[in-house]
């Protein structure tokens, strides 16, 4: 092994590939917590919704939309002072979840917002007429009958955020970004670079691998 991979260090590749894991898994959670709410809020205030709040709909899409044109490494470097006023460092994986964050909640708004739009109509309208509450409708119809969408939606959403997380790291976000950029293509080891991008591979396919059989378990259609 050592012949094949000369330059590689152990040590820091099991280190990078800890804090790209870290950045995916917190990252992913609060994208969630925050995209979902807004992909709702895009449907149920729209102008035939069951909150019809247009002005206030078109807001929210403007806002999602306008984080959404940032080109990522710009974005990053935007939130340098957010993330030190958050965590209290602008260095780390830590302070990358931040950008992490603020970059994929948007983009998972949409997919959440496209997920429910896809609900039969007519499954809305019976349980209107059965006299559910505005907040049944969403807990009880809207996100169980969307579910495998917003599942699938949440799998592509941490896919982007493991190749987002090796952005950060050539800006001092650590992970195997970092290790890639700083120990790979500055220090001219071809194999650590390979070695860590193959990593990043594996990782996309164990996500995509779990996602999909998380959506066919689900999916009763």
């Amino acid at each position: 092994m050592d012949l094949l991979l000369p330059n590689v260090q152990w040590d820091l590749l099991l280190a990078a590939t800890w804090e790209t894991v870290y950045m995916m898994v917190i990252s992913t959670f609060f994208t969630a917590l925050f995209g979902l709410p807004l992909g709702i809020a895009l449907v149920v205030m729209e102008e035939k919704g069951l909150w019809p709040l247009p002005w206030l709909q078109r807001l929210v899409g403007f806002g999602v939309n306008l984080f959404r044109s940032i080109p990522f490494i710009v974005l990053v470097v935007w939130m340098i002072p957010v993330a030190r006023m958050l965590v209290g460092t602008s260095l780390g994986p830590t302070a990358a979840c931040v950008s992490l964050v603020v970059g994929a909640a948007p983009f998972y708004a949409r997919l959440v917002e496209t997920s429910l739009r896809e609900v039969d109509k007519g499954v809305i309208e019976a349980a209107r007429a059965m006299g559910a509450t505005r907040w049944q409708i969403i807990r009880k119809v809207y996100i169980p009958e969307a579910l495998p969408g917003l599942v699938a939606g949440i799998t592509v959403t941490c896919i982007t955020l493991v190749s987002y997380s090796a952005i950060t790291g050539i800006l001092g976000g650590g992970g195997l970004g970092d290790l890639a950029y700083r120990f790979g293509f500055q220090s001219f080891q071809t194999d650590v670079m390979v070695l860590a991008t193959a990593v990043l591979v594996l990782m996309v396919q164990i996500i995509q691998s779990i996602g999909d059989r998380v959506v066919q378990a689900i999916d009763k259609r």
